[in-house]
């Protein structure tokens, strides 16, 4: 437990209310499904990249992928930097092209509807799968945010875990529940502008003689950490190892709640500003969680010799021991801000798949905007409460349940995404089977070990999925005309709304 005061209490509490405010703020903006779910299609280049950058790290990035950097050294840069590239391919390959075809597409508001109305599936198939499984990943996803959120309040306050899981929840659902999407994005800007503050500050501050000092003290703790192509044990990395840290960078294409940002911008124009400020923001949070994880592993071998501690909670230890306990405050903070700015967006994107994908499809069709809007509220609340109770082991890695989440998505969406906005051969069967088969296989391979199976999950997930995409379409015929000459519209627009 950190040693807890009322500087640090009250810095959390003024955070809270200032999240709050904007909450409730965003709700007296909010009037359609349209407001709630995309903020009216109204986010500049800002709130947009920031949004986007902080509502995909997660708490992962200040205790993740800290603690992994903290257990196997530079080894950590092959995964920050397949993320890295990610990012930057996401932005340049779907943000434009997905903005202009959900327009295109009766202004589709969610990630199933936008699939369903691209291949003109009138048996909703595409739209209830995807739905599902979206649900059923984000349960993961939004349940290593809650347990990072328990670390936090264990660590802080020195709270009974289960308690501090329960106040996390509260605090996340709070305003998501009223505000929406706009409520969201405005909070992930300060979220995003806290969280990457927090990790260049900390590692900096925590360095006696610069970067040089740093790497020689570190050699001789391991000369091992100091190496990208051996792991800590001296032995060489294997290529699988390698590809399936490189291989996060794949996941981004099938993020819902990532895609919502490009989905909700202003302008196609504005996510080119957007595009830099996010990979600029991506790079510079990266590199320093993995210094607070170098930094972080001298503190504990000067400081707690022979102590073991979970490689996690690392940020938090190196800013209690550095920082006067106000500054200690809005640096924990930082961790709360990275925890809510993705749980919050991974919640709404859940709610909109409950309430527009599967209530207003297979329930009541004719259900009004102010209604879906309600139904998204409820499903807001009924998820936070199954992802609470999978929060509820104290052993559980925010890491791994990120992976596995990010895996899901990955492989599901991404392939179907991509093909989808640039092969106009692509058709409704195909995009069933690559949605079907990329979902199927991650849960099926997660099972497997030994060997080939030991690759990350998302690598065998998205060579399915595309197979399967490529080889049903073919077999099964061009698309409807009606498909085609709604593409033709689509290219039309993309050149209209540059």
């Amino acid at each position: 437990m950190i040693e807890n005061n009322f500087a640090i209490t009250g810095t959390f509490i003024a955070y809270l209310i200032m999240m709050l405010a904007i909450g409730v703020y965003a709700y007296k903006r909010t009037s359609s499904s349209s407001d709630y779910f995309l903020g009216g299609r109204t986010l500049g280049p800002w709130p947009a990249a920031l949004s986007a950058g902080a509502s995909d790290m997660s708490g992962w990035l200040l205790l993740g992928l800290p603690g992994y950097a903290y257990a196997a050294g530079l080894e950590s840069l092959w995964l920050a930097g397949g993320l890295l590239v990610g990012t930057w391919l996401n932005w340049l390959i779907c943000a434009k092209r997905l903005r202009t075809y959900s327009m295109t597409t009766d202004d589709s508001l969610t990630l199933p509807e936008f699939l369903s109305r691209r291949f003109n599936d009138k048996s909703k198939l595409i739209q209830t799968i995807s739905a599902l499984f979206i649900l059923l990943f984000f349960l993961f996803y939004t349940s290593s945010g809650l347990v990072a959120g328990g670390k936090l309040f264990e660590t802080v306050f020195g709270l009974d875990y289960k308690v501090a899981v329960v106040i996390g929840t509260l605090c996340v659902v709070s305003y998501t529940l009223f505000g929406g999407f706009l409520a969201v994005a405005w909070t992930d800007l300060v979220q995003g502008l806290l969280m990457s503050a927090a990790l260049m500050i900390v590692p900096i501050a925590a360095m006696q003689g610069g970067f040089g000092q740093l790497s020689s003290e570190l050699v001789a703790i391991n000369p091992e950490l100091m190496t990208l192509w051996t792991g800590m044990d001296g032995k060489p990395l294997s290529a699988i190892a390698i590809i399936s840290l490189v291989a996060w960078g794949l996941g981004y294409f099938g993020q819902p709640h990532i895609l919502a940002r490009f989905q909700a911008s202003r302008t196609n124009k504005d996510l080119t500003t957007a595009r830099r400020i996010a990979v600029a923001w991506t790079a510079l949070s990266m590199f320093g969680a993995v210094l607070v994880g170098l930094v972080g592993l001298l503190y504990v071998t000067g400081s707690m010799p022979g102590e073991t501690i979970d490689g996690e909670k690392v940020f938090m230890l190196l800013v209690n021991a550095i920082f006067h306990p106000v500054v200690a405050g809005i640096l924990l903070a930082a961790i709360l801000a990275a925890i809510m700015s993705t749980a919050d967006s991974q919640l709404l994107v859940s709610s909109s798949a409950l309430s527009e994908d599967l209530y207003k499809q297979l329930v009541k069709k004719d259900a009004t905007s102010k209604e879906i809007v309600n139904v998204g509220r409820f499903a807001v609340v009924a998820l936070s409460v199954i992802a609470l109770l999978l929060a509820m082991n104290p052993d559980s890695s925010v890491l791994g349940l990120v992976s596995y989440a990010w895996a899901g998505f990955g492989a599901a969406f991404g392939p179907a995404i991509v093909l989808s906005l640039y092969w106009k051969g692509m058709n409704r069967n195909g995009a069933l089977a690559g949605i079907i088969v990329g979902g199927v296989t991650i849960v099926v391979w997660k099972q497997l070990t030994g060997g080939l199976f030991d690759v990350y999950e998302i690598v065998p997930g998205i060579i399915f999925a595309t197979i399967a995409i490529i080889v049903v379409s073919k077999l099964t015929g061009k698309p409807e005309d009606k498909v085609l000459k709604q593409h033709e519209e689509f290219e039309r627009n993309l050149v209209e709304f540059e």
